[in-house]
């Protein structure tokens, strides 16, 4: 089952450092990394080091990532759950998507350059609605049918975290496991486990 857990994850995000492997699975580090190893041995993992380091699946993993995912007992039980959580999940979307465009443009339309202190307090106010939003109509309920959901509450909330605290980056910036970040990830593990195409209709 953990070995899944890192296909998986790595499926959902692509290349993934070991720290963020680990909060994407609830995996010790130490534990994460042995299974990565293991992959990496059986040709489903490839280590990238450099300036942008972590595992990616080869597509060999992503095959068995695929046959995996189509036997878990876990996703085929959790199927009406996914699926009424992915309906309630579009229109939390849409409005994500609404206030991180507040959070990049003012509504003049002049980028934001978050010298107002009010204006991004009133976006992150914004954001923390967006979050309970989020924990109630689809990560609650989901949480109770799939239990690999359970990390997404406790990596958003530490993100949200971070932006009250004044961390600008951990709001939308790419690459930074910013609440945009994961939250992008919990739309492709909706998709993924959901046994869903990516379409028009899929952006809320």
């Amino acid at each position: 089952m953990s070995d899944f857990l890192v296909l998986h994850a790595l499926r959902v995000k692509g290349l993934t450092p070991l720290a963020t492997l680990s909060a994407q699975t609830g995996l010790p580090a130490t534990q994460a990394d042995e299974i990565l190893g293991r992959l990496a041995g059986q040709g489903l993992v490839r280590m990238r080091e450099g300036r942008v380091a972590g595992a990616l699946l080869t597509p060999a993993g992503k095959q068995a990532h695929a046959e995996q995912l189509a036997e878990d007992p876990g996703t085929r039980d959790a199927a009406a759950a996914l699926a009424a959580s992915y309906a309630e999940f579009l229109p939390v979307n849409g409005e994500f998507k609404r206030v991180c465009q507040s959070w990049q443009l003012r509504p003049d339309g002049q980028p934001n350059d978050h010298a107002d202190p009010d204006y991004d307090a009133g976006v992150i106010s914004q954001l923390a609605g967006v979050h309970q939003q989020l924990l109630a109509c689809v990560l609650e309920p989901l949480d109770k049918a799939l239990p690999r959901f359970a990390t997404y509450p406790v990596r958003l909330a530490a993100a949200l975290d971070r932006v009250r605290r004044g961390d600008k980056a951990a709001f939308a910036r790419p690459m930074a496991d910013s609440y945009h970040d994961i939250w992008m990830e919990l739309h492709q593990d909706l998709l993924l486990s959901a046994g869903r195409e990516r379409g028009a209709a899929d952006e809320g």
